[in-house]
C-alpha cells in the first residue's frame, strides 16, 4: 500500500522525482520544462489552489504528482511520474485516485490532463480511467491527447 504525502514541489524529494521525469522524457520531446510549455512550476503545486503528492512504499518515494488550478471549478493534474522499478503493479492508478481526491479536498469539479504521443501507457490509463478526449486546452506542444474528468462523487 502506498502512502502519499503533501510536500512542495521544490522539496528536495519531490524536485528529484520531477527531474527523474523531466530526464526520463528528454529523450523523446527534449525538456518540457520550457517557457513554451504550460507551466508546471513549484509554485503552480502550492496551496491553497494546488497540491503535490509523493508516494512512498516503506521509505522509499517510487512516485509523484501534483494539482494546479485552472480555474475556480477546474484542476489540472501535471508532473505524474512512477520510478521505473515500480511500474507495472498498479502505482499510477494509485497514484492518479490520489490526485482525484486531493482536487475534491480543494473544491474542484472537474480535472483536466494530457500526455504526449510516446506515452501510449499514460492515454490509456487515463482513458481506462474515465477521462474522455477533450480539445486542446492549454497549448502544449508536446501533447497529443488532452482528457477531463468529473471529480463529483455521485451517490
Amino acid at each position: 500500500m502506498l502512502r502519499f504525502a503533501r510536500l512542495p514541489a521544490d522539496d528536495p524529494v519531490a524536485a528529484s522525482l520531477i527531474e527523474a521525469m523531466i530526464h526520463e522524457l528528454t529523450p523523446l520531446y527534449g525538456r518540457i520544462d520550457v517557457p513554451e510549455a504550460p507551466s508546471a512550476a513549484p509554485a503552480d503545486f502550492r496551496p491553497p489552489a494546488g497540491v503535490f503528492l509523493v508516494g512512498s512504499r516503506g521509505e522509499t518515494a517510487i512516485c509523484a504528482g501534483g494539482i494546479k488550478r485552472l480555474s475556480a471549478t477546474c484542476c489540472e493534474i501535471k508532473r505524474m511520474f512512477v520510478v521505473p522499478e515500480a511500474r507495472g503493479r498498479g502505482v499510477a492508478g494509485e497514484l492518479l485516485a490520489a490526485l482525484e481526491q486531493a482536487g475534491r479536498e480543494l473544491g474542484y469539479g472537474t480535472a483536466r490532463l494530457d500526455t504526449g504521443p510516446h506515452q501510449p501507457h499514460a492515454r490509456s490509463l487515463y482513458l481506462h480511467r474515465g477521462y474522455r478526449p477533450i480539445e486542446d486546452y492549454n497549448d502544449n506542444p508536446f501533447a497529443d491527447f488532452w482528457g477531463e474528468k468529473d471529480l463529483v462523487m455521485t451517490r
